[in-house]
Order: C-alpha cells, then structure tokens, then sequence
C-alpha cells in the first residue's frame, strides 16, 4: 500500500512498498543497486527544482519589498525565467585563467555541490520521506556541511585573484566562528530532546516543540541558530565575503557557466538546509500542529500530508531570512566577528548550562504539564 487509508494524501509506505517490490522480483544486490540510483535521481531533481523554486521566490518577494514587479516577461507571472537563466549559465562558456591551479579551480565548485548534497539527504521531509535516518543525524549535517567552507577556500586560493582570495578568507573566518554558535545551538536541543537522530527528535515534539519544551532557553537557541545559520550561508547583511562594492564577485569572482552554476545553486540550498534543520529541530519537523487530549482537532490537522507541514513551516523561515536580508545594511568584518566572539558564543555557552539544568531538574514543558 502506498496510500494510508486514514490519510489519502499521505505517502507514508512509500520506500517499504518500493524495496519489498523489488526484492520480491530480483536479486538483493540489484534491488539494493537500483534503490541507491531511484534515491539519487530523486534527490537530484529535488535539489535542482527547489533551487529553481527559491531563485524565483526570492526575486519575486525583494521586488515586493523594493516596490516593483520583478520577473514577469519568461512565461506566466515570470514562473519560466529561473530555468531560462539556468539553461543560458548551462550553456555559457567556462573561462580558463591563467596562472590559476588548474585542478583545484575545477574541483572546488563540486565540494560545495557535494557537502550541500549529502546533507540534503540525511533531512526528513515528511513520513518515511528521508533518504538516510541517521542515529547521529544532528552530527552528521553539522560535519558534512562543514565540508562545503573547503569548496569557498580552494576558489579562492587557485584562482590567483586578490579579490577572490580576500573573499575565501573572509568567508572562511566567518563560517568557522558561526559553525561554533550554530553547533552549541543545536546541542542545546540534543540535551533537551536526549538524541541526535532526527526521526526520533520529531516524534518526541508531537504534542510539544522544542522550541517550547525548553521555555526560553529553547527560544534562545532558536534564534541563535537562524543568526548563525544566515552567516554561514553569506546572506546578507553578513554577504561580507561576495560584498559586490568591495570584493567584485568575492571567492567566486573568475567563475563562469556551469561552475558559476554550482556556486549559484549550492547558496541557495543551503538557505533551504539551514531552514530545514531550524524546522526539524525546533518546530517539530513534519509533524503537524496537535494538542494532547484533543483527538478531533488532531484528527483535522492529520488529514493535512506530513510534507506540506514541513515545507510550510521551512518556507516561512526562509521569507524570514529573505525579510532580514533585505531589512539591514551589510556589517563590516570587524562587527561580523565582534557578534559572534563576543555575544553570540558567551550566550550560547550560558544557554546550554541553562538547558541542562532544565533537564535534570525537570523543569521542562513537558515534564511541568505531563505531556507525553
């Protein structure tokens, strides 16, 4: 059965249907073989049309704020003009530099592609709609998307451009002191939750999310983490390391088709990513909103499919980084790095001293009410 009966829209059984289909009619070695290609080529489109998705949404929502239209002219309403751009950066000529380190130049772009992919897997969007469900799975996005700041650094250093080295430097001071506050941030929640491993963090926020579970100490690291998380991922106003007025085009200056793609594409995944783990840890993942002792009310929220909630609830945290983006003028380095060491990390070391009296008090929401 693909199709839960008690949820029509819910495609709850969908990789056990799948994997019993074709263990049941070849080998295991090729069921296992033809699985990994299916999940790999699903994660690659999905990659690929939410990248497509942002890009439009984010021009769309600053020509909001800024007063004008926005794409309009590429098919309705401007729906076609992400993946006429894609197709033109395809279909662009890729720049060979002097003087560059050739493999490096070309390798760096495929880090970042790679780290953003293999986090994007480990990331449930809904009911049995996650590729990998790691036991550690907090730990293991907090050290593959540390992989992409190699991706930043190597562009930089090979192409032998002032302006792209002074990008990879800045972008890599930045991403190695807001890495410390989003990881603190994270393990506050791990303390509060008891596990790293997603599916089970979910399912322990179905009457409660954490960022109630914890009172303020979870509303802390909620907010600690959206900053820290919008500086890794160099939007503004943290943009320091891409800043058009000082640096060119930073780190990514020499870059042109489709390496330029990679560069393009991987920016924006990586806002989806830090949404989606903010959703996944804080907001209860796809899990809908439900109270105990309410079972029609839950009922109602149930029919809602687990991965509409969860792509809601990550697009409203991504028009909030939009929203700050274009709400703040960009911080000079010294003030980037000033918020991190001197305010961001004190508190987040406090918050989770905090976080674990909490615990061991049993002072928590659910502990206090009894909410399972």
């Amino acid at each position: 059965m693909i199709l839960n009966s008690s949820q029509p829209l819910e495609l709850t059984n969908l990789t056990s249907w799948l994997d019993t289909t074709l263990r049941s009619s070849m080998p295991e070695f090729w069921a296992l073989l033809i699985e990994f290609v299916l999940v790999g080529i699903l994660l690659l489109a999905a990659y690929a049309v939410i990248a497509l998705i942002l890009i439009y949404a984010e021009r769309k929502i600053t020509a909001f704020f800024q007063a004008r239209y926005g794409p309009n002219r590429v098919g309705k309403w401007g729906l076609l003009q992400s993946l006429a751009d894609m197709i033109k950066i395809l279909l662009k000529e890729i720049v060979k530099i002097n003087r560059s380190d050739r493999f490096l130049f070309f390798a760096a772009p495929f880090f970042m592609i790679v780290a953003s992919m293999a986090t994007f897997g480990a990331i449930p969007f809904g009911k049995s709609l996650h590729a990998v469900d790691f036991n550690i799975g907090v730990l293991y996005v907090m050290a593959v998307s540390s992989v992409g700041i190699i991706g930043v650094l190597l562009a930089g250093w090979s192409s032998n451009n002032k302006y792209s080295m002074i990008g990879a430097m800045r972008s890599g001071a930045q991403f190695v002191s807001y890495e410390l506050s989003a990881g603190f941030a994270l393990m506050t929640i791990v303390v509060l939750a008891g596990t790293m491993q997603f599916s089970e963090m979910i399912e322990g926020q179905r009457y409660c999310w954490n960022i109630f579970n914890g009172h303020i100490s979870s509303i802390i690291a909620f907010v600690i983490y959206l900053i820290s998380g919008h500086a890794e991922t160099n939007r503004g106003p943290f943009d320091l390391p891409e800043a058009e007025s000082e640096l060119t085009a930073g780190y990514h200056t020499e870059y042109s088709g489709l390496q330029f793609g990679f560069y393009y594409l991987a920016e924006y995944l990586n806002m989806f990513i830090i949404a989606s783990i903010a959703t996944t840890v804080f907001l209860g993942g796809f899990l809908p909103i439900q109270v105990q002792g309410w079972d029609g009310f839950n009922a109602i929220m149930d029919f809602v499919p687990s991965y509409v909630w969860f792509f809601g609830k990550t697009a409203v945290l991504i028009f909030l980084s939009l929203w700050v983006r274009w709400s703040f003028p960009r911080l000079r380095i010294d003030q980037l790095l000033n918020l991190e060491w001197k305010y961001l990390l004190p508190i987040n070391l406090v918050n989770i001293l905090v976080m674990v009296i909490l615990v061991l008090t049993g002072l928590t929401l659910k502990d206090i009410f009894g909410i399972m």
